[in-house]
């Protein structure tokens, strides 16, 4: 059975390593890639170790730069690592995972599906490779390393974790 392809940003990957997670975030029934250059410039010198784990580099092909730019003057604010991998999820024609709001408002847009750092834990959870103790200890993580996530959102899905 081949795994359905997620391209993700670098936040989530930092979250979910942040939290403890990404052993059981590579178990899951996913396969995750990002933009070859986003590693290169956001996540090798510190988690080089997710290629190890599974994580494939992908490039954009180079008929997809021009619109690149053109989604880069369209939606300032967006760094242009981001609006590679939202490339990559539309040429992929797979989910984004992101916890930037304003990329998911970009994805919502351009009729992109994304998910999220709530997704996985859930996904995690419903799969049996973490308790209710393990997704509050890592939510715990990365509260405290500042991560910026919709914590009251976190709260229902532990409280529903938890019945």
């Amino acid at each position: 059975m081949s795994k359905q392809l997620l391209i993700s940003d670098a936040n989530i990957l930092i979250d979910i390593k942040v939290a403890g997670l990404i052993n059981e975030m590579f178990r899951l029934q996913y396969e995750y890639a990002v933009p070859g250059l986003l590693f290169e410039q956001e996540l090798k010198q510190n988690h080089a170790d997710l290629i190890a784990k599974g994580l494939r580099l992908l490039d954009l092909e180079t008929s997809s730069i021009g619109q690149l730019d053109e989604l880069g003057n369209k939606y300032k604010g967006i760094s242009r690592f981001d609006l590679m991998a939202l490339m990559l999820a539309r040429t992929e024609q797979v989910p984004l995972l992101t916890g930037d709001r304003k990329l998911r408002q970009v994805c919502m847009i351009e009729e992109i599906e994304v998910r999220g750092t709530l997704w996985l834990i859930e996904r995690m959870f419903t799969e049996n490779f973490i308790s209710v103790r393990q997704a509050e200890v890592a939510y715990q993580r990365m509260q405290d390393d500042g991560s910026r996530l919709p914590w009251d959102e976190v709260e229902k899905q532990l409280r529903r974790f938890g019945q």
